[in-house]
């Protein structure tokens, strides 16, 4: 089985991987780590260099997980980013890392996170880092 976890560089993004890879390791479970930044996004908008790459490997491998790591820039259609990622791979679960966030934000911005697990057809993990 495969685990997918959305992963950015932020608290948010390294709480997802630590759950996912222990959640992998668990159950013997493959990783897949989706880096997907927003298109024209001032926060969290970068590709991941390839160093960081090498280190969420490496970070999979010392937790005993074999990982590969997928990299898509994604608009409003994070969803079918998703979709398309757990179509390929057969992911059983996906994990997310989620931010703080008032009623008020989320109802005037919406929310990616709350989009994924409404709309995925799969179990989705959804974590927030330690304060």
């Amino acid at each position: 089985m495969t685990i997918l976890i959305g992963y950015v560089p932020t608290a948010e993004g390294e709480a997802a991987l630590q759950h996912g890879l222990t959640e992998a390791a668990a159950h013997g479970d493959d990783v897949v780590i989706l880096n997907s930044p927003r298109k024209g996004s001032t926060i969290d908008a970068e590709m991941l260099p390839e160093g960081e790459v090498a280190r969420l490997q490496q970070t999979a491998q010392d937790a005993g997980v074999t990982a590969t790591v997928e990299q898509a820039e994604h608009g409003t259609e994070i969803v079918d980013v998703f979709d398309d990622l757990i179509a390929r791979t057969g992911a059983s679960m996906v994990v997310i890392g989620l931010r703080r966030r008032s009623p008020v934000g989320k109802l005037v911005m919406g929310s990616d996170a709350q989009r994924l697990l409404l709309q995925l057809d799969v179990p989705v993990l959804a974590v927030k880092p330690t304060r």
